[in-house]
C-alpha cells in the first residue's frame, strides 16, 4: 500500500481534509479517484453517505472531473495542468529543460525549497546585505528587507517552473521516504528571491538577484 504524495498534496490544495486526503491517496492517482463510484468513496474514507464530509469531499472530485473535461475541448495546456497530467500520467516526463540551454545563466533559489519563514528571511538578508535592502516599515516603523525592490521574474517564467517542479519533485520523494516529512506548501515559491549568476569573458562573474512574482 504506497500513497501517492502528490496526489495527496493536491487533494489537500483542492480542500480535502488530511486524513481523507491520505485514504484516497493511496494506490491512486487523480485518475483512479475521479473514477471511484460513490459506494467507493463512501468505503474509503469509512464514512456514511449521508455524512457532509462525504458530500464535500464527493463535490470537490466532481469539480476536477468537470474542469478536466472542459480543458479538453482546448488543445492549449498551461504548465500547471501539465504538471498535473505528469503525475497522471508517469510516461509524460521529458521536456525541454531551459537551464541546459547554453545562452541560459546559471539560477538558483536564495535558500532551500523547503524552509521555515524565519531561516529564508535570514539566509535573504545575508545574500542581499550589500545592497542595504533593509528599509523602515512605513506602518511599524521596524526594519524590514525590502524584498519588493527587486527586479521582478514571472512565476509562469520557464526557468522558474524548471526549479519549481524540480523542487517538487524532489519534495515528493523525500515525503514518500519520511512520511513525517512537511511538504512543500500551494505557491510556495512566490515571493522567493532568484540568485543568476552570469559569466562574461570580460567581466567575469556577475551576480544579480530577481523576486519570483505571481503577476506584473
Amino acid at each position: 500500500m504506497v500513497v501517492k504524495s502528490a496526489t495527496k498534496k493536491r487533494l489537500m490544495e483542492l480542500g480535502v481534509s488530511e486524513e481523507y486526503a491520505h485514504k484516497l491517496a493511496t494506490d491512486r492517482n487523480m485518475t483512479d479517484i475521479k473514477n471511484l463510484s460513490h459506494d467507493d468513496v463512501a468505503s474509503t474514507l469509512g464514512i456514511s453517505k449521508d455524512a457532509e464530509e462525504f458530500i464535500n469531499t464527493m463535490q470537490i472530485i466532481a469539480e476536477q472531473g468537470s474542469r478536466r473535461r472542459a480543458a479538453k475541448k482546448s488543445t492549449k495546456i498551461t504548465i500547471r495542468a501539465k504538471a498535473i497530467d505528469d503525475f497522471d500520467r508517469p510516461e509524460i516526463t521529458s521536456r525541454f529543460n531551459a537551464l541546459n540551454h547554453e545562452l541560459v545563466p546559471h539560477q538558483e533559489l536564495v535558500g532551500e525549497a523547503n524552509i521555515s519563514p524565519e531561516d529564508q528571511l535570514s539566509i535573504e538578508m545575508e545574500a542581499l546585505a550589500p545592497w542595504k535592502m533593509m528599509q523602515p516599515d512605513p506602518e511599524t516603523g521596524e526594519d524590514r528587507l525590502a524584498k519588493e525592490l527587486l527586479p521582478k521574474v514571472l512565476i509562469t517564467d520557464p526557468v522558474v517552473q524548471v526549479i519549481k517542479e524540480l523542487a517538487e519533485a524532489a519534495d515528493s520523494a523525500a515525503h514518500m521516504a519520511n512520511p513525517d516529512h512537511t511538504p512543500l506548501a500551494a505557491g510556495w515559491i512566490a515571493d522567493r528571491v532568484l540568485k543568476v549568476v552570469r559569466q562574461s569573458p570580460s567581466a567575469g562573474q556577475t551576480v544579480a538577484y530577481r523576486l519570483i512574482v505571481e503577476g506584473n
